[in-house]
């Protein structure tokens, strides 16, 4: 495997960083010196160290801080796999920004990686290989389960159901008032709204399924409350917000994965500067 470097240590960095650190060589950068303070993985002094020195880049920094981060890596990145998990950042604006032989893998992991448990949707442009593929998935499979898809337009529908998924779950079992029993039920649901964003019935059953077990395995050890979880999931205007606005006025699960759906596409239209 070769040298990985995570760029941003927040949730999804640090579950990233922590569940491979045995396995594969790997360092950390953040801005932010307090997030990496005492912690058991090699940090990187700079951004230019991270990515002089790694083969592997993961860029997990917000979409606001991308330009100023790809502007301080370009020049150290031109053989190397550059792995994406922000959303809303497409493969084209990395290759628009770090030129057009970069190397690029797209994936959308959920909030369950924190426990190891997460569904992550993985998407590969044309100029990475099949052994980037694999080492992606190596990674990536470390915080859960990995499913690949063949079109980029499906990390937003994931977004939509995986990624927005855990909230409309939660949101599900309060009205209801308990979990017992709805599990099934909800996950039937979320894979015929799956289904109608367009992914196949067999990916539309496994996002689903993992996708609840996931934030039952949270609730369950107490890693978060619905409350938390859909707190921390939802954001002013992002796409679990537009998908819970349909829930709270009445509207169905599909009719709320379709209007998440519509919000990751407009948001994957942004570009940060």
């Amino acid at each position: 495997m070769r040298k990985t470097g995570i760029i941003g240590y927040g949730n999804m960095g640090r579950a990233i960083a922590e569940r491979i650190k045995e396995k594969f060589p790997v360092s950390i950068f953040d801005k932010d010196k307090k997030k990496t303070q005492g912690i058991s993985i090699p940090v990187s002094a700079t951004l230019e160290d991270l990515a002089r020195d790694s083969e592997t880049i993961i860029l997990a920094v917000k979409p606001q801080d991308f330009d100023l981060m790809l502007d301080e890596i370009k020049a150290f990145t031109q053989d190397k796999l550059i792995i994406t998990i922000a959303a809303g950042i497409t493969t084209r604006y990395i290759k628009n920004r770090l030129g057009e032989k970069i190397r690029v893998i797209r994936a959308m992991p959920n909030m369950a990686a924190q426990i190891g448990k997460a569904v992550s949707v993985m998407f590969k442009e044309d100029n990475a290989t099949e052994q980037d593929l694999d080492e992606a998935w190596q990674l990536l499979n470390s915080i859960g389960l990995v499913l690949v898809v063949g079109e980029e337009k499906m990390i937003n529908a994931a977004t939509a159901v995986s990624g927005s998924g855990p909230a409309f779950f939660c949101h599900y079992i309060k009205e209801k008032q308990n979990a017992q029993g709805k599990r099934d039920e909800f996950i039937k649901k979320l894979s015929e709204a799956a289904v109608s964003i367009g992914f196949d019935k067999r990916e539309a059953d496994v996002l689903s399924e993992k996708t609840v077990d996931g934030i039952i395995a949270m609730l369950k050890q107490g890693n978060a409350s619905c409350e938390d979880i859909i707190a921390r999931v939802s954001s002013k205007g992002g796409t679990t917000s537009a998908g819970l606005e349909v829930l709270k006025a009445g509207g169905s699960l599909e009719e709320a994965v379709k209007s998440a759906s519509r919000r990751a596409d407009e948001l994957g239209q942004y570009t940060p500067r």
